[in-house]
């Protein structure tokens, strides 16, 4: 996918038309990926730019402190001696503030079309317990399918816990184990006493199944779909 850089509506030459093509194009391909059902990792690219316009706007301090592991020291100098020469130029301050309101609406329609097949996708995700679950659910596997193919995909998860802005977040961190053949005979619950055999080192796991009738490209959609749909099952049924 074609990127914006993280300070593309400052970088060169600020005219309203030139950043607007800028824009419109990178729009275009982002809404290609949409129509595919690929929302991953042009949504969250998406987001990150648009939260980018926002802080630049409003403030030139939170730029920095919201997004540290993106933006190097070189690109918040820029933005922050941009913002300085802003004040002194109401010519330069008036094209900037076009070009960032009119990007802002643009990236914030698109973002709701992607929301809108996020949110279409996750209701149509379900998730089940595999088996007795014990008192640690933070670290265990989970079985992805589709509930119209035999191919089951076996995840390992780990929970972690980060704070941010004096906020409790939980991330998950997944590896892939293998593709197994789903059938009468090997079932979830046999699924889940063979990993037990095989990787004794997790003797009582939580283990759940993900599952879905729609079909899906799985690392550009549903696989950050149903991690971020089992942290929250997870964090409200324990």
């Amino acid at each position: 996918m074609k990127k914006l850089s993280e300070t593309w509506f400052a970088d060169g030459y600020i005219d309203f038309e030139l950043k607007r093509y800028t824009l419109l194009a990178y729009l275009q391909e982002i809404n290609k990926y949409f129509n595919e059902s690929k929302l991953y990792p042009q949504l969250a690219d998406l987001i990150f730019h648009y939260n980018n316009l926002v802080a630049f706007k409003e403030n030139k301090k939170y730029l920095q402190e919201q997004f540290p592991k993106r933006l190097t020291g070189i690109q918040i100098q820029k933005l922050q001696v941009l913002y300085e020469s802003m004040i002194e130029d109401d010519n330069m301050m008036q094209e900037l503030e076009e070009i960032i309101n009119y990007s802002a609406k643009k990236m914030k329609k698109m973002i709701n079309n992607g929301t809108e097949i996020y949110e279409f996708i996750e209701d149509k995700i379900n998730i089940e317990p595999v088996g007795l679950m014990p008192l640690d659910h933070n670290e265990g596997y989970f079985f992805l399918c589709n509930s119209n193919s035999r191919v089951t995909k076996i995840y390992q998860y780990r929970l972690s816990i980060f704070v941010k802005h004096d906020e409790k977040y939980r991330s998950m961190v997944t590896d892939f184990i293998a593709d197994w053949q789903r059938s009468l005979v090997n079932t979830h619950y046999s699924m889940k006493a063979e990993l037990i055999k095989r990787r004794s080192f997790m003797p009582n796991p939580a283990v759940y199944a993900v599952e879905t009738s729609l079909a899906l490209p799985i690392e550009e959609t549903l696989l950050p779909i149903a991690k971020r749909t089992l942290v929250r099952y997870i964090a409200k049924n324990t």
